[in-house]
């Protein structure tokens, strides 16, 4: 499956860590890392945050879907 979001790319962008995103939202920073690599994905409400946090629109941190294969 592609990479669902954006956040680590982002990060970049906003010339920000993962260790600060994760002092930000107050989890773990293995949790950051998760997502960052997209093993796992935050819910909603947390990707609003983060969104938020980065001033950026929520959109920014979602890939787009068109096109993605979802038969794995």
């Amino acid at each position: 499956m592609k990479d669902i979001n954006r956040i680590k790319v982002v990060l970049v962008e906003k010339k920000r860590t993962s260790k600060w995103l994760s002092e930000q939202l107050g989890k773990d920073p293995a949790t950051i890392s998760k997502w960052c690599t997209n093993t796992s994905q935050p819910d909603l409400v947390t990707l609003t945050k983060v969104a938020v946090l980065l001033d950026v629109d929520v959109r920014q941190l979602i890939n787009k879907t068109k096109g993605i294969n979802t038969d794995d």
